[in-house]
């Protein structure tokens, strides 16, 4: 319901100063945005908002996209809906872990025993971080998370986001540990979830598996070597980036149909420098146009030699260890002594070092050949990924079922996307996939895998047979607590137990935010009032990851969408068109922006952003946000200085009901744009209506608002009634001027009040009435300010051609005017004006 009016009080000189501190206090002590959880699911609107990573400050991308969904859910919540608008902290995983080893100084060593009186260095150095113990390291990331989201959550109230903070989670919190290890279980008891040995892409730095969400390519520079390999009858060349993985190399392979190689399919050659025998094979994905049209099979150089090594059943020949060093002992069947000369090398260095051994060999055909081609990096690390064989846990998405695939596809189907042309990249990703989501990180802040393994009599684990905790011990931790039927003095010992070292992937955690926020097996009757959720916000570029991961975990535990709707914000982007991140160190922070331009003109700019489009961060337009905010405080201001109108007052003169009938419109189309997650159409519209308010109508009726009679009681009862639908059609958008302004002269908050509708307007009006009218007083002070004369200038006689809807607000607009003589002709469409000033 829309509050009702009070005796108006209003500042003698309003201002947008403090009205961010005064307002947020005040919504919260009066729960404004309480979420109502008696009400039934179909008077509820969910919204499952993305937890922020917290590992540092907010940037402007995140104020920008985090309002774009704060003007969807005030909406819904003026249209009568119960809105449920959580908030979470993505605090697990690697930012946070890196950031805590810079801030503190340390870096995480699980050997080294838990000190209870461990205290981080009073000087931290990030290059010689001082190793603690796993717990201890996990404490350090607990405390500065703390802070950070401190800091986050002044942000987000500052910026004026709606969220109820009793619904607050962070997403290494107990509740968000046990609904994730409860979904692992289930998903391991089902078998959708299933720990494989195989080649894994692997960052060196972080010394973690990582998944192929996770993957970017980046152009780097290299080189192409030929080398000779030695056969019986003649040499081969092949052409190859990665002269340091010869002795990995364990086949050479050529198109089936290249005349070249046909002969050589089945027979052997020799390795240069190491002499080892390696067969020559055919394989449909060798490239006949590429290099020399052969190539050499290494384990591991790429994804395709996987494929390779997979399909002709090769052997493993690894050499490359996990620090990105070469292992110090030769792979079997590879000679020690010329391999002695890379052992313990990095990869940098190796290379080198094997190109000096192959010109001395005789067997580097030339000089290498520079290009620039594609690399695989780990979103966040620094250097290129490399291929080691791990043991790790997957979960099934279709990656390796086209099965799953096709249900998974179908559930992009039956989603609704905003912007729609989205679904296409969810279907291309899906249809991409070439294999299961990799889960398991070699990391220590994190979810832990809730598993653990008997150790045989010898000391060795049996993996086949893991040791899983009841549902209701969750959440556990097995490198510090012990499985069902064993102690802890059992840990490590023959016929004992050890605990999975691995801990789950930040998206493991994240791709449950429905079930955790929503209180899956935790709070029943609120899951049944919020799930499947009404909204999913959150950027395009990580539809592949968070967005899939959703739908994946949600189709295989619920058999259902996570939620009816998602809508995509773009990225914000730098002068030169860049986007900004934090690893590119191209961003902007908010709080000085909130501070000198207000949250309201900050706002302003982030709602102008189209859904799914990036936008340009522009402090010009932040300043328009700003004069916007303000002219709605002045022009408030006059309309109640105005007077009351009286209680039983219509609205009976044309051009007032000509507005009104204008304003219905727009509300109209407001509303339709918000209901298709249009804000920024829902803006623009209510926007541009209002400035012609204040320009045209506005200046049209004072003169007669000033008056007494019908005729004055008939504009102040217009204007008052602009007033209250402007103020609520900004509301979502502009929360903190429209509150400010609905408290001088209504009860209760703006955004409790109801979204307007057409039919609270009168009706019978003509827009064209006040676009006419408004047209001619345009022409009329075109022809003032031509000649360099005041706006309260005579007019001696003015003649209004072309548009007979004038006479029906003649009154209006020769006063506004301040025309003596006003005359109407009939004249051709285009509207024209002849005026002639008093002298």
């Amino acid at each position: 319901m829309t509050s009702q009016p009070r005796i108006p009080d209003v500042p003698a000189k309003p201002s947008l100063d403090g009205l961010e501190e005064k307002w947020v206090r005040a919504w919260e002590e009066k729960g404004v945005y309480r979420f109502d959880r008696t009400r039934p699911r179909e008077e509820v609107y969910s919204i499952d908002t993305p937890p922020p990573t917290v590992s540092g400050s907010l940037h402007v991308g995140h104020v920008f996209s985090y309002t774009h969904t704060d003007t969807v859910a005030r909406f819904h919540r003026m249209r009568g809906r119960a809105v449920f608008y959580p908030m979470g902290w993505d605090d697990n995983g690697l930012p946070t872990e890196r950031r805590v080893q810079n801030h503190f100084g340390v870096r995480c060593d699980p050997s080294l025993p838990y000190d209870p009186d461990f205290a981080p260095p009073a000087e931290p150095d990030p290059k010689r971080q001082v190793p603690v113990a796993r717990r201890n390291f996990i404490e350090l990331c607990e405390r500065l998370t703390e802070v950070d989201e401190k800091a986050f959550e002044e942000t987000w109230r500052r910026v004026g986001l709606s969220v109820d903070w009793n619904h607050l989670y962070t997403t290494i919190g107990d509740e968000s540990r046990r609904a994730s290890q409860r979904a692992f279980l289930r998903n391991l008891a089902r078998g959708e979830a299933y720990v494989s040995e195989a080649p894994t892409l692997w960052d060196v730095t972080f010394q973690t598996a990582v998944a192929q969400a996770e993957l970017e390519d980046r152009e780097q520079p290299g080189a192409f070597y030929r080398l000779r390999f030695h056969g019986d009858e003649r040499p081969v060349y092949i052409e190859t980036t990665r002269p340091e993985l010869l002795p990995a190399c364990v086949a050479l392979v050529a198109h089936p149909d290249d005349e070249r190689y046909r002969e050589l399919f089945g027979t052997t050659v020799r390795t240069p420098l190491f002499g080892v025998g390696v067969p020559v094979l055919a394989h449909r994905l060798a490239e006949p146009d590429k290099g020399s049209g052969i190539a050499m099979i290494c384990t591991f150089g790429d994804v395709t030699d996987v494929v390779w090594w997979r399909e002709l059943d090769l052997p493993t020949r690894a050499v490359v260890g996990w620090d990105g060093r070469l292992v110090a002992d030769a792979p079997e069947g590879v000679p020690a002594g010329p391999y002695s000369e890379l052992a313990g090398k990095t990869l940098f260095s190796a290379k080198e070092r094997v190109v000096e051994m192959l010109r001395d060999s005789g067997d580097l055909d030339g000089e290498p050949r520079k290009i620039t081609r594609p690399v695989k990096f780990y979103e966040k690390g620094g250097k290129p990924l490399e291929i080691v064989t791990t043991r790790q846990w997957y979960i099934r998405n279709g990656g390796r079922d086209t099965a799953v695939r096709a249900e998974l596809i179908g559930r992009g189907r039956e989603l609704r996307w905003h912007p729609g042309y989205m679904r296409a990249r969810y279907e291309n990703w899906v249809e991409g996939l070439n294999g299961d989501w990799l889960i398991s990180r070699q990391r220590f802040f994190g979810v832990p895998i809730p598993v653990w393994y008997r150790l045989d009599g010898s000391g060795e684990p049996l993996y086949d047979a893991p040791i899983v905790p009841s549902e209701d011990a969750l959440p556990v931790d097995p490198s510090s607590d012990a499985p069902p039927g064993f102690t802890e003095d059992q840990r490590g010992k023959p016929d004992g137990f050890i605990g999975d070292p691995d801990v789950m992937d930040t998206w493991a955690t994240s791709s449950l935010t429905p079930q955790i926020a929503g209180g899956w097996e935790r709070d029943t009757d609120l899951f049944s009032r919020v799930f499947p959720f009404d909204l999913r916000p959150q950027g395009h570029d990580i539809i592949r990851t968070w967005l899939f991961s959703t739908v994946v975990r949600s189709h295989l535990e619920h058999g259902s969408l996570p939620w009816t709707d998602t809508a995509l914000s773009g990225w914000i982007l730098d002068p030169d068109r860049k986007k900004m991140s934090k690893s590119k160190g191209n961003v902007v922070t908010p709080i000085a922006l909130l501070e000198e331009f207000g949250s309201d003109a900050v706002r302003y700019w982030a709602a102008n952003g189209r859904p799914g489009t990036d936008t340009a961060f522009d402090t010009g337009q932040i300043k328009v946000g700003r004069r916007l905010a303000i002219k709605i405080l002045n022009a408030s201001k006059f309309v109640l200085g105005l007077g009351e109108a009286a209680p039983d007052a219509r609205v009976t003169a044309p051009l007032d009901r000509a507005m009104l009938a204008a304003l219905a419109e727009v509300v109209r189309e407001a509303t339709e744009a918000f209901e298709g997650y249009d804000y920024a159409r829902a803006l623009e519209r209510t926007e541009r209506f209002f400035w012609e308010f204040c320009d045209d109508y506005l200046e049209l009726v004072k003169a007669r608002a000033y008056g007494e009679g019908d005729e004055a009681r008939s504009a102040r009862a217009a204007l008052r009634t602009a007033l209250s639908v402007l103020l609520r059609l900004f509301a979502p958008i502009l929360p903190f001027v429209t509150e400010e302004v609905w408290s001088w002269w209504r009860h209760g908050s703006v955004h409790a009040a109801s979204w307007p509708s057409a039919g609270e307007l009168p009706g019978g009006g003509d827009p064209a009435v006040l676009t006419a009218t408004a047209e001619a007083l345009r022409q009329v002070r075109k022809v003032k300010s031509a000649a360099k004369a005041s706006m309260r200038a005579d007019v001696a006689r003015a003649v209004v051609r072309g548009s007979e809807v004038v006479r029906i607000a003649r009154a209006d607009l020769a006063a506004a005017g301040r025309i003596a003589d006003l005359a109407l002709e009939d004249a051709p469409a285009t509207l024209t004006v002849d005026v002639t000033l008093a002298t």
